[in-house]
């Protein structure tokens, strides 16, 4: 067992590691809304196939938390690994849209719901108390980089092949991630029959956490805005590339991380939370009136360094307010809002695109975003200064 204070474990570097290596090979698919529009897709199609992932991500999210509980981590992780490379390679087999089109991104659903809440919660668990969110925002970096090596080597691999060739490269990278995944070991839990793993619905409804749930999917709605559309944006734009923007965003994300990751521990995270909310405001901001490949850049910046701390201080919230007995079942929701985010997203968003343009959907976005944290703000306050929940870590 490490000592109390060690961050880099054996097991947390590991699950870093094969982290990365998938969420290179899902990041890749920052590209798929070019290859859907390729085949004749418009904006709101083009979200709603994207949102069919979000769809069984959110669907495998409740018995996924259970099950983790209450079993173990690593034989799900282990499963879901071989799964998501024979996905990755379905992809081959679209050739026009229609109901396979939808089967393969609710397969694909199902396989990154069980490795990015089965590798969190491991590296979670690994996590000193005492450095839980400077822990977890290092964990959460190996999911910023590929972002940025994935719209950048999708750049590369599509300026010299095909989309077949990019489905291939992710099954590669899916394949790598499940051999890390192999020799994982999991944190030694003792298991007190007085405190038994706790349902999803009693962890979905603990008054503490509902506020964090409420913001967490307000910022995968807004984010969808960037993680789905921003591929076609540059596209019809031609200001910038999708590689160039993702290197700003991520680049920036990484950097606040490993400069400031310590931050949220010592001031507390909602001291860092609320200018982090407010700078991935200003991005979205940004992004609506950019015409130029500098101004996208500097949106990707303030984009960044917003959900740079965001994320982590959320995944801090969640894990300090939950039981341990919980933590599971916790982290499979907060790593499910995303998805419901992007469920909601998706097609509103591409809507607004159809409808009003790219610039008039990036400032909805903001404003979405900008309203939702205000809201955050006063319930969350609420919620810990009742009785019932005086003294929650906040």
């Amino acid at each position: 067992m490490p000592s109390a204070e060690r961050l880099l474990t054996r097991p947390f570097v590991l699950c870093a590691f094969a982290n990365m290596l998938q969420s290179l090979a899902f990041n890749l698919y920052l590209h798929l809304p070019g290859f859907l529009h390729d085949l004749g897709a418009g904006e709101v199609q083009i979200g709603m196939i994207v949102a069919a992932t979000s769809v069984a991500s959110v669907a495998a999210r409740p018995p996924l938390g259970r099950a983790i509980d209450r079993f173990g981590r690593h034989r799900p992780i282990l499963l879901a690994g071989v799964a998501n490379v024979g996905i990755c390679l379905l992809y081959l087999g679209i050739a026009s849209l229609g109901p396979w089109t939808y089967a393969v991104r609710i397969l694909h659903g199902l396989s990154e719901a069980v490795l990015f809440a089965g590798l969190f919660t491991v590296a979670a668990d690994w996590v000193p108390a005492g450095r839980r969110t400077e822990g977890l925002a290092l964990y959460s970096a190996s999911s910023m980089l590929p972002i940025s090596l994935g719209g950048l080597l999708g750049d590369a691999i599509l300026a010299r092949a095909s989309y077949d060739a990019l489905f291939v490269a992710a099954s590669c990278f899916a394949a790598l991630s499940f051999l890390i995944t192999i020799p994982l070991e999991e944190f030694p839990r003792v298991h007190d029959e007085d405190d038994p793993p706790s349902g999803i619905g009693h962890v979905l409804a603990q008054r503490d956490l509902v506020p964090l749930w409420f913001l967490g999917t307000v910022f995968g709605l807004v984010l969808t805005g960037i993680f789905v559309f921003v591929k076609r944006f540059v596209m019809e734009t031609e200001v910038a590339t999708l590689g160039t923007f993702f290197s700003a965003y991520t680049g920036a994300a990484i950097a606040v991380r490993l400069a400031g990751g310590r931050l949220p521990d010592r001031v507390g995270a909602k001291r860092v939370l609320l200018p982090a909310l407010a700078t991935l405001v200003a991005g979205f901001g940004c992004l609506a009136a950019a015409e130029t490949s500098r101004e996208v850049l500097a949106a990707g910046v303030l984009c960044g360094l917003g959900h740079g701390f965001v994320y982590p201080t959320l995944s801090s919230l969640v894990v300090a307010r939950a039981s341990e007995a919980g933590r599971g079942a916790a982290i499979s929701i907060h790593t499910a809002l995303p998805d419901v985010g992007g469920l909601l997203g998706a097609p509103l968003l591409g809507w607004l695109i159809e409808v009003r343009g790219f610039s008039v959907m990036f400032a909805a976005a903001g404003a979405m975003l900008a309203l939702g944290s205000l809201l955050f703000v006063g319930w969350d306050r609420s919620v810990l200064r009742s009785p019932a929940d005086r003294g929650a870590p906040g």
